[in-house]
């Protein structure tokens, strides 16, 4: 753990070396605030909760968890870093992991800094507070999910631009999975099951229930199985690309 600790380090000081963080940070706040007020007619609604706030996020984080995990491993295959962080007394897993760490340490500072729209509900009205949390925690777990299939995405190539699209494509297909355009799609001709098993695969459908306040252990698990999984194949992907 101590050798992820840091390379949890320095990932996290090379993201706010540069402007990106910020950058990410502002365009983040911004956009939520669009989506809660604007799109989602929080005012509107009359009802002093963050259901809008929440609705938009697996929307949201297509476009911006790739941009935050585009650079994780692809900008060490450009710059040539990743021979030399693979020959220093560092396992592959603790580098996989510290900066998947390090990425989702920054995503979680972004929801933090989002905590006035908590204290302006609460200051409207009186919202359930254990729902809002919950809600909270698990836009951070899809959030963990999303940066697990970037990580993994940026470790196939040395292109962040092409780390980018894929993780987007990826993961707008784990979103799309539980739409009603596709479930609808497979009602007409597919058995039951089947239909079950392409609704349980879907970010929105483990997220929606989450958000709603109903933490259940599948919906916990189901993200925290994906995250491992990719996690485990972005280790995999290095091995390879090494040896080969």
């Amino acid at each position: 753990m101590r050798m992820t600790c840091i390379i949890c380090r320095r990932e996290l000081e090379s993201y706010f070396a540069t402007p990106l963080a910020y950058v990410f940070l502002v365009i983040f706040l911004i956009l939520t605030g669009v989506f809660t007020f604007y799109l989602g007619g929080w005012y509107e609604r009359g009802q002093a909760d963050l259901q809008p706030f929440f609705t938009y996020h697996p929307l949201l984080y297509l476009f911006l968890i790739p941009a935050v995990s585009m650079r994780l491993w692809a900008e060490e295959r450009k710059a040539g870093t990743i021979e030399l962080l693979l020959t220093l007394p560092v396992r592959l897993r603790d580098a996989v992991l510290g900066k998947f760490l390090a990425a989702w340490g920054f995503v979680a500072l972004a929801l933090i800094l989002t905590f006035p729209l908590w204290i302006t509900a609460n200051w409207l009205g009186d919202p359930d507070n254990g729902v809002i949390l919950a809600a909270y925690l698990g836009s951070l777990l899809m959030a963990g999910s999303y940066l697990a299939i970037g990580e993994c995405l940026s470790a196939a190539t040395d292109n962040q631009v092409i780390a980018f699209i894929l993780t987007a494509v990826v993961c707008f297909l784990f979103v799309a999975a539980g739409s009603p355009l596709v479930l609808d799609a497979f009602y007409h001709w597919a058995p039951g099951w089947l239909v079950d098993a392409v609704a349980s695969l879907s970010f929105l459908t483990h997220f929606r229930d989450i958000s709603r306040g109903v933490l259940n252990a599948r919906d916990i698990l189901f993200f925290l199985l994906v995250s491992c999984g990719w996690l485990w194949a972005c280790a995999a992907v290095i091995e390879y690309k090494k040896e080969g």
